[in-house]
């Protein structure tokens, strides 16, 4: 997890330079990243974590140990803004397994991540007040961007046959998709990718896949397929046949510069797969057409 939000890192310093840049501000993941571009326009500039005026990160432990980085950042005086900290606590997901602890993959739900949006505003304008209104309506056009891919996303994936809709996927990082969509999700591993299933785990599994004759399973693009495949294979040798419905995005985005590489490509590449393997009536290139084929 955090090699990859190094890497995610250093995407947003060579993708976020700006010429008009009031602002260096910084970013943990992807996804927080897409947020605070949306709304700052041209008026910042990404920079490395402890270079920056201003830092934004998601919270709810994502970001595991850095979290110490973060704090010693806002003790010495630097604004360091969880995007989450706006999001009712009722709306929030505490897995069994999480000790206590919130899912931090709020951005599975469209609905809840378009408060990132209102958060991201309401901190760039008290740092720059000067930018304000465009702030303001840049923050404005990220919802509504937000609230058409929900739209889709509940079209669509409505359409899925009520039986089919259990999302089984390589770790727990789609339970706020399952709660806004009304689908059973199963993780194979825990919230964490450090993780590792089980033989029991495995069989667990496969017996529900069988018993539901689920036809589709789903491996992410930064957890490894093994255990995924390990599934298909025990569903097989007891004469139920489950393909890979396609590669999700978990807890990352795609590559930089592509469609899927925004967090409105993301959610929409998610839910046009998830919706096409399990029976749903989508479009191939999803919401906008944009969807690499």
């Amino acid at each position: 997890m955090l090699k990859r939000i190094a890497g995610l890192c250093a995407a947003l310093v060579m993708a976020g330079a700006a010429q008009a840049a009031e602002l260096r501000v910084t970013a943990t993941v992807g996804m927080v990243g897409d947020a605070v571009s949306a709304v700052a326009g041209d008026r910042a500039e990404v920079e490395v974590l402890m270079r920056a005026d201003v830092i934004f990160y998601n919270g709810l432990l994502l970001e595991g140990k850095m979290t110490d980085t973060l704090i010693r950042a806002a003790t010495s005086g630097k604004p360091v803004i969880a995007v989450t900290e706006s999001v009712d606590e009722s709306k929030l997901i505490a897995p069994p397994e999480f000790e206590g602890h919130f899912d931090p993959h709020v951005w599975m739900d469209p609905a809840l991540w378009s408060h990132a949006a209102s958060i991201v505003q309401e901190k760039l304008t008290e740092l720059d007040p000067e930018g304000s209104r465009e702030y303001s309506r840049n923050a404005g056009a990220y919802v509504k961007e937000i609230e058409k891919l929900d739209a889709y996303a509940v079209r669509v994936l409505e359409s899925v046959p009520e039986s089919r809709r259990v999302l089984v996927t390589a770790h727990d990082a789609f339970g706020y998709f399952g709660h806004r969509f009304g689908f059973e999700v199963v993780g194979i591993q825990g919230i964490s990718t450090e993780s590792e299933a089980g033989v029991r785990d495995i069989e667990r599994l496969v017996d529900l896949i069988v018993e539901r004759e689920i036809p589709a399973v789903f491996i992410e693009s930064t957890v490894p397929e093994r255990n995924v495949r390990a599934l298909i294979a025990g569903a097989a040798a007891r004469g139920h046949e489950v393909v890979v419905g396609g590669e999700l995005f978990s807890d990352a985005m795609g590559d930089a510069g592509t469609y899927e590489g925004t967090y409105i490509g993301m959610i929409d590449h998610n839910v046009t797969t998830i919706a096409r393997a399990l029976g749903g009536d989508a479009p191939s290139g999803g919401m906008q057409g944009l969807l690499a084929e």
